[in-house]
């Protein structure tokens, strides 16, 4: 098709809600300059997250009519477990309210003090979770992975050279390696089969298990069969499959590719660390039958969990992130190339140079698009991943992103239309942003809850 369409129908809409540049001020000024802490209701586009937001389709809706309920043995964990076993190759599977939920099991269990975790680029609950152990989660992604504007098509790749260094110096540091797909971090940017292939060789030759954040496979998977060479021609189930039986387990948002608004789940080999796991699941999440989930919750992320590898919805799914990046990129805006499988991260440090690292210009950025039309978007540079140094000195990210995270099957190609509209707007104006400065954060995770303040404007110059 010349037009790659919805492959769906519409069936229940909610409206959305208009407001003024001058109430949107005051709403932004409430919430402290966090996005986070804005109500949805006075959020026009919310491209804040991608995670939970998607839009569930009539055969998601049917199966929770008929969940299991049952504390114990429920019908409804036996689907999801076949469909999970099916799909991945793993033994156990544990149910959890969340991805992070299954981070955070796998950290108690595997990643004791002073242990080292290696992957592309850890996401930041994943980070947090390990260095919350006294842990180092350490990225490993390739040259690539860092310039915005490479072409090369698989940013999400780890460097297989620096994992055989790590893995031949520190072994004995190290509880498990890890990818994920696709590297939110850098951009949404899938890892090549042949690199996960050779992940999980170097990583087996050592001993080492080898684990996946796989809260975006289908859309890896999708990305590897149109772009690697020797792939076109399988069935992206096919490929997804592959890519799980090369691993020891999986930490999985069900949020993300398994179409749902809650449930994700933790799946292992191993028998001995999954009796531990689970042991942990009784004691935070809920019994091994639900772990955290209600039964329909269970239901709708086994449909899902098929649904997402269709590969008409894949192809809409790809080219709505392509369409985006493609329109701001003729408005003269800066995106991470080429566009990834969930979203379009805009450069911020190249949209505005004028901003240091230190006055957050992802952030600034994020918040004049909330001011200039309403899109609530997601900075991914120095406010998430930015640090001080043992002597107080500023350590920047790598990058400067604001990350426009579409939901699946929520917005249609007039309201994309009208995002780039509103982007371009912003970006006609850059030199009149100022930044922005940190008025109070907690010490981990600070970009959900942290307070902030435009940068006091610079005093004109005296005229000799």
């Amino acid at each position: 098709m010349s037009v790659i369409i919805e492959p769906f129908r519409i069936k229940v809409v909610e409206p959305i809600t208009l407001h003024t540049r001058a109430e949107r001020e005051e709403f932004l000024k409430r919430a402290g300059y966090n996005l986070f802490g804005l109500a949805a209701a006075n959020v026009t586009f919310d491209l804040l997250t991608d995670s939970g937001t998607a839009a569930m389709s009539a055969a998601q809706w049917g199966a929770m009519m008929v969940a299991d309920e049952s504390y114990a043995g429920s019908r409804s964990f036996l689907k999801f477990e076949s469909v999970v076993k099916d799909l991945t190759g793993f033994r156990h599977i544990i149910p959890t309210h969340q991805g992070r939920a299954a981070e955070r099991i796998l950290a108690q269990i595997m990643v004791p003090r002073g242990a080292v975790v290696p992957s592309n680029s850890h996401f930041d609950t994943t980070r947090a979770n390990i260095e919350h152990n006294e842990a180092e989660a350490l990225d490993l992604v390739v040259a690539e992975g860092t310039d915005t504007a490479s072409s090369y098509p698989f940013k999400g790749n780890i460097d297989l050279d620096r994992l055989e260094a790590v893995c031949s110096e520190r072994r004995a540091s190290i509880p498990f390696g890890m990818l994920t797909l696709t590297n939110n971090t850098g951009g949404g940017h899938p890892a090549s089969l042949e690199n996960i292939r050779g992940c999980a060789r170097v990583l087996h030759s050592h001993g080492i298990p080898f684990i996946l954040d796989a809260c975006r496979f289908a859309e890896n998977a999708y990305l590897i069969k149109v772009r690697e060479t020797g792939q076109a021609g399988r069935r992206v189930t096919d490929i997804a499959r592959e890519i799980f039986r090369l691993a020891d387990g999986c930490t999985f948002s069900g949020k993300k590719d398994g179409l749902v608004n809650m449930g994700g789940f933790l799946a292992l080999n191993d028998d001995a660390l999954a009796n531990r796991a689970r042991e942990l699941l009784i004691l935070t999440e809920g019994f091994p039958t639900y772990g955290g989930c209600a039964a329909r919750d269970l239901e709708a992320l086994a449909v899902g969990l098929e649904e997402v590898l269709d590969e008409s919805y894949l192809e809409y799914r790809l080219a709505t992130v392509r369409y985006l990046a493609q329109g701001l990129n003729r408005a003269g805006i800066p995106t991470v190339q080429p566009p990834g499988g969930h979203a379009v991260f805009i450069d911020a440090r190249r949209l505005l140079p004028h901003i240091p690292p230190d006055q957050y210009p992802g952030h600034a950025l994020a918040c004049e698009l909330y001011l200039a039309g309403g899109i609530r978007s997601c900075e991914i540079g120095s406010v998430m991943f930015g640090r001080r140094d043992e002597h107080g000195a500023f350590q920047p990210a790598r990058l400067e992103l604001v990350r426009l995270a579409l939901p699946r099957r929520v917005y249609t190609q007039s309201h994309v239309d009208r995002i780039i509209e509103i982007c371009a707007e912003v970006a006609a104006r850059t030199g009149t942003l100022r930044g922005m400065e940190i008025v109070e954060a907690p010490s981990c995770l600070r970009h959900f809850t942290a307070t902030f303040r435009p940068v006091a404007a610079r005093p004109a110059m005296p005229v000799s």
